[in-house]
């Protein structure tokens, strides 16, 4: 089988997100985790998924030391919601978190993944874009949401997987996994390839 076939490589996931390595795992994908402290920010000039695509690959550069072998993998991803020709980070505090659900709120957004696969041989990168719907959203509903969730993690201040995910979107073009944090179709696709298994 394919997934058995991938698994004996060794992969490493650069990041801390939980729901990455959750989705990492459901793919059947044996890993380990190791984060670096990597600078994010980036060229103001970079558009949509310009952004998460540099991200990523400068994230991968951080683990140039571990790549000594050609079956040693490392996946990096970064994640951006696009609004109004802006992307929106990760609130600094219950007011921005607010302040960004209410500019989500009754509207479309894009949520952008960058992802890259490193060895010591070669790099490939790619991204994955879906439109989220958020209904109008009630100011209890953003601010019970903010206060018990806190979602300070998170780009654009929601989880899709959580509560205000559950009330507030109405309908996803595109995939699911992606606005969770890695767009798992098409990363299964492109480390079978990458790995030359197809």
């Amino acid at each position: 089988m394919l997934i058995n076939q991938l698994n004996k490589f060794h992969f490493i996931l650069g990041s801390k997100s939980p729901r990455r390595q959750y989705l990492l795992r459901e793919l059947g994908l044996k890993f380990g985790v190791l984060t670096r402290n990597v600078d994010e920010t980036y060229p103001l000039t970079l558009q949509r998924e310009e952004i998460p695509l540099f991200l990523c690959k400068h994230k991968a550069e951080a683990y140039s030391d571990l790549l000594s072998d050609e079956r040693t993998i490392i996946i990096t991803a970064d994640t951006i919601v696009w609004i109004d020709g802006m992307n929106l980070g990760k609130p600094a505090n219950e007011e921005e978190a607010a302040a960004m659900l209410h500019r989500l709120s009754g509207r479309k957004h894009e949520v952008l993944s960058g992802v890259c696969l490193r060895s010591w041989q070669k790099q490939v990168s790619f991204h994955a874009c879906s439109e989220v719907f958020f209904k109008q959203l009630r100011n209890d509903d953003i601010n019970y949401y903010v206060s018990r969730y806190r979602p300070f993690d998170k780009a654009g201040a929601y989880g899709i997987q959580e509560w205000i995910g559950y009330i507030g979107i109405e309908k996803i073009k595109g995939s699911f996994y992606n606005v969770m944090g890695l767009p798992t179709q098409k990363l299964y696709d492109e480390l079978l390839r990458f790995c030359g298994l197809i």
